[in-house]
């Protein structure tokens, strides 16, 4: 399991309704999302959507959050979207994501939260649509984001062969 940095395409990566003064950077970026001070905040409203691209495909494990400050300003309710090139806000809403997460106390601290690895096998694009917060405020903070998982080789589920099945 590798903290997938290295394999984000920095050039596209997008954040939709930041706060110019407390972006994306802030809880993505190794060093700056290790920094207290420093967080990603939304701006006109509680919803964040983020759009990360990879420059190859990776396989998807488990990712983690922290919240920066005050729980009620936390994200609680999170959908991931997979390979989705123009998701915007209303289709983030009305959409079936590829995975779900109502977010606890115990899960902005940091901790791995594990994905279905059969929907994230071969991620070009993870979109991730914060719908909203602990406290239903006006602001929400994530201090930060990481990634975990492994690129470049993808399953093929097809190549999968029942245990004693023979070839011939």
């Amino acid at each position: 399991m590798t903290d997938l940095l290295d394999m984000i395409d920095w050039s596209c990566v997008e954040c939709l309704n930041q706060n110019p003064s407390h972006s994306l950077n802030n809880a993505l970026k190794q060093g700056y999302r290790e920094d207290e001070n420093l967080f990603l905040e939304s701006d006109t409203d509680e919803q964040l959507l983020i759009h990360i691209p990879f420059n190859q495909a990776v396989r998807l494990s488990s990712w983690a959050i922290k919240s920066s400050g005050s729980k009620p300003h936390a994200p609680r309710k999170v959908k991931l979207f997979i390979n989705r090139p123009s998701l915007g806000f209303s289709e983030a809403a009305d959409f079936p994501a590829a995975q779900e997460f109502e977010l606890s106390e115990a899960d902005l601290e940091g901790n791995l939260l594990q994905l279905k690895l059969v929907k994230f096998n071969n991620v070009n694009k993870l979109s991730i649509f914060i719908e909203d917060n602990q406290g239903e405020e006006d602001v929400t903070r994530i201090q930060k984001l990481v990634l975990y998982g492994s690129g470049g080789q993808t399953m093929n589920m097809n190549e999968i062969k029942k245990v004693g099945e023979e070839q011939g």
